[in-house]
């Protein structure tokens, strides 16, 4: 693969700040103006590449699916394993998931997409590139008898449908241990529905 050129860089490196300066100061409140003065650029120079904050905007959507999809990692390309199956459920159902997007933004430009057509139709590529993204690791599995799932679509549509409901609801709870157990409960569950052991159930000792 070839070197990323200036430009793509000088993006990236904009689109980084623009939600470090959202995430602590608020979408609404964050301006093109604010970027460039903690890049300690001028404004001009982030006009020439986005033109406006909603230009902006979208690039960062699409920068988070780029993050989102980075959970996919399959070793032999084709073959996903029992361990990689289980390293997704893993990290579906962890923090570090959680901590891949500020809840605060993701919800912002969630808002958003009720009113800005633009931004539903790339909130829909995001999380229908997450389904199918399992979707195709359930065949994989499937196809060397790891898993046998009869709908694998289906099945990675109602693993999201947990992920999605059970960082909604457990945003609201203070309490760590009660988060902690309610999210390791969705987890199994996810499990379940692969008919597959846990991560935990794997590597317990035997008595």
């Amino acid at each position: 693969m070839g070197r990323k050129s200036l430009k793509e860089t000088r993006r990236l490196e904009i689109i980084k700040v623009f939600y470090q300066v959202a995430k602590k100061e608020g979408y609404e409140n964050t301006s093109i103006a604010k970027i460039a003065k903690v890049m300690d650029i001028n404004p001009s120079l982030i006009i020439h590449y986005f033109e406006t904050k909603e230009g902006l905007t979208y690039e960062l959507i699409d920068h988070i699916l780029d993050r989102y999809l980075l959970i996919y990692t399959i070793k032999n390309k084709g073959k996903a394993t029992l361990a990689d199956i289980q390293g997704t459920i893993e990290m579906l159902f962890s923090k570090k998931w959680n901590l891949l997007f500020d809840d605060g933004l993701f919800y912002t430009f969630y808002a958003l997409a009720f009113r800005e057509k633009k931004i539903k139709l790339k909130y829909k590529l995001i999380l229908d590139a997450l389904r199918n993204g399992l979707a195709l690791m359930i065949e994989q599995c499937n196809e060397q008898h790891i898993t046998n799932v009869e709908n694998p679509q289906v099945t990675a549509d109602f693993i999201f449908v947990l992920v999605d409901g059970a960082y909604f609801y457990l945003s609201m709870e203070s309490d760590k241990k009660a988060y902690l157990d309610r999210l390791a409960y969705y987890k199994q569950k996810a499990y379940d529905a692969l008919s597959i052991s846990s991560v935990k159930a794997v590597s317990a000792p035997v008595c």
